[in-house]
């Protein structure tokens, strides 16, 4: 089930909402825990293992958490968290990474949304142990922290810190309600209004595949396949922090207009925040952070991008994407940060070569594709097979485009901000609602490409 189908919007939310708001407020911890096994279990009705996989994984958590904060000898702490973790981790491997690693011979189905509930159970073990955090004796209270349907399958990676005191008491309020519906409209305009179409530009280059496509129809796809991921991805962020704000939740800020960045290091200030807030927080300041020699911090750095690319996806397309981005931030800190800081002009130009190059390597199959692309890209190749291919496809998408490329930056937040309340925001987010229904109605394609993570 996902947030942007009709089962989600007519079914589940009333649903949930109605059942969430006559339960007592001592029960709505159960009501939210509740609904959001009930919404995992729908979507892996598939494979049923995987919602008793995500409960165990909640009870594994929840006794180790328990036993860390009894244990009053240090090696007993460290024993029950490592415990704790190699039960998290190990689980992510088995199912993420087996194949990629040869302990199988076949690929698993990957169980949704495993990276992220991952990440959250290792953060509160952690936190737990380091004593940033109390350990919860309280199933119900840990087990809605780790499954919260609003951010359970995408994010954003919410630490348990952050949520620790609304899971006891939270304030509920029209306006807030009404403040969280409004997110959820925009996110649900972000992805099934312009990501979604703006999806098959790429899928059309895909198709024909890059060696038949002229150069400017290259560039429109990969410029396609960018715009589709950041307001797929940002959209759903959106939706979870709406729903959030629904039941009483603030959920942290998972992205920050990422494309209006200067440099790769900028733009992965903004993107996909929690994500990176993740592994400064539990990997690069362990290692030694930037306190260390050059060369053990440029260490500590490799290791944080190739984790981060192989968090991402078990092939070596994911790897090598994660190396690009190292050396990419490693050139920037070295000489390049400085004149791209001072000179933005420079700064977004550099950008609008990067950000397709960083997504090419992402989205393809292979190393072997990438390359093929990015040889169309730069002209090489043979002769296209039908030449006004790009011509043919601006005209008819050239709207989105401009909507794609004008939501990618600051200017539609800062006018949100700014008239939110006013009567044409409101008439805007109705237009919004009635467009994100037709085109849900009309029953266009409706990936949501961060599932596969």
């Amino acid at each position: 089930m996902v947030f942007s189908s009709f089962e989600f919007l007519a079914c589940f939310l009333p649903l949930f909402l109605a059942a969430y708001y006559l339960s007592p407020g001592r029960l709505r911890n159960l009501c939210l825990f509740a609904f959001s096994i009930g919404f995992y279990a729908w979507g892996a009705r598939k494979t049923p293992a995987y919602a008793a996989l995500l409960l165990a994984s909640i009870a594994v958590n929840w006794a180790a958490g328990v036993m860390i904060g009894r244990s009053e000898k240090p090696s007993a702490k460290k024993a029950w968290l490592a415990a704790g973790l190699a039960a998290d981790f190990g689980a992510l491997v088995f199912f993420k990474y087996s194949y990629f690693l040869r302990i199988l011979p076949f690929k698993l189905i990957l169980p949704i949304g495993i990276s992220f509930y991952t990440f959250q159970s290792a953060s509160y073990l952690i936190d737990v142990y380091r004593g940033d955090a109390a350990a919860e004796r309280d199933f119900v209270r840990l087990g809605t922290y780790i499954s919260m349907f609003p951010q359970l399958i995408a994010g954003p990676i919410v630490r348990y810190t952050e949520v620790s005191s609304q899971l006891r008491e939270r304030t509920y309020s029209l306006q807030g309600f009404v403040s969280g519906l409004k997110l959820f409209v925009l996110g649900l305009g972000s992805k099934v209004v312009l990501a979604n179409q703006l999806g098959t530009l790429w899928t059309d280059v895909k198709t024909a595949g890059a060696a038949s496509v002229t150069v400017p129809m290259a560039w429109l796809g990969i410029l396609g396949y960018s715009l589709q991921l950041y307001l797929d991805f940002y959209g759903y962020s959106l939706m979870a922090a709406g729903l959030g704000r629904m039941a009483g939740f603030e959920l942290p800020r998972n992205f920050d207009s990422p494309y209006v960045s200067v440099s790769m290091t900028e733009f992965w200030r903004r993107w996909h925040i929690t994500l990176g807030a993740w592994f400064r927080e539990y990997v690069y300041i362990p290692l030694g952070g930037s306190r260390r020699s050059p060369a053990r911090n440029t260490l500590n750095l490799l290791a944080v991008w190739l984790l981060t690319g192989f968090w991402h996806g078990a092939d070596w397309n994911f790897i090598v994407w994660g190396l690009f981005l190292f050396a990419s931030m490693l050139i920037e800190r070295l000489f390049l940060r400085e004149l791209l800081d001072r000179y933005r002009l420079i700064g977004h130009l550099y950008m609008l070569v990067m950000i397709p190059a960083s997504w090419l390597i992402f989205a393809s199959g292979s190393l072997t594709e990438a390359l093929e692309y990015a040889g169309r890209l730069l002209g090489l190749g043979g002769p296209p097979l039908y030449r006004a291919d790009w011509k043919e496809a601006l005209s008819r998408s050239w709207e989105l485009i401009a909507a794609g490329i004008f939501c990618s930056t600051e200017i539609p937040e800062r006018l949100y901000r700014r008239y939110g309340e006013s009567p044409a925001a409101y008439a805007l987010l109705a237009a919004v609602l009635a467009a994100s229904i037709y085109c849900l109605y009309r029953g266009l394609n409706d990936p949501f490409l961060y599932f596969r993570f």
